[in-house]
């Protein structure tokens, strides 16, 4: 509850797509993760259960994607997750939205048989769920990036056990 009203978290529909546009602008501060979003939306690496808006009174004020990924090492290739991006509405920060987006989209991820999950993020945000750096598993990013802000996660338990190698992301990531 924000503000003593309800806010609900759903799957994305195709009438949200210009509130998440400018919500991510917003949050962001530019618009190079609003046109990430779109170009995600017609990816191979969609999942259309995985793009999730929080609403209070029908209005969005916030958004998660989460979208396939591959670890690969030499011949072998592990598929997994990728959070990002995630954003509240500036004036909504900080009130459990973010939070809520997140837990909501792991728990269906791991509902759909999902192992796991990488993100790159606050190295004091994204510990409170359960993500490390992926040095554990010796993973790696497939740009420079301190490996405290790269992280994973397990869905279940040993997800990424024996797993090592880099992170392929959708090629859309790398318009930005």
């Amino acid at each position: 509850m924000i503000n003593n009203k309800e806010f609900e978290i759903r799957q994305e529909i195709a009438n949200d797509y210009p509130a998440v546009y400018a919500l991510n602008s917003a949050a962001f501060g530019r618009k190079d993760e609003a046109r990430l979003t779109d170009r995600l939306r017609s990816s191979d690496a969609f999942i259309p259960e995985l793009s999730l808006v929080a609403t209070i009174d029908n209005k969005v004020v916030g958004y998660i994607l989460f979208t396939k990924i591959n670890i690969v090492e030499g011949n072998i290739t592990v598929s997994g997750l990728a959070l990002a991006p995630m954003a509240v509405s500036p004036d909504m920060q900080k009130q459990g939205i973010g939070s809520q987006l997140i837990y909501s989209g792991l728990d269906k991820a791991k509902m759909l048989g999902y192992k796991s999950v990488v993100v790159l993020g606050h190295e004091s945000y994204y510990p409170r769920f359960g993500f490390v750096p992926t040095t554990k598993w010796g993973i790696k990013a497939p740009f420079n990036v301190p490996t405290n802000v790269f992280m994973g996660l397990e869905l279940v338990e040993d997800g990424l056990k024996g797993i090592t190698g880099t992170v392929i992301f959708a090629k859309e990531f790398g318009d930005i």
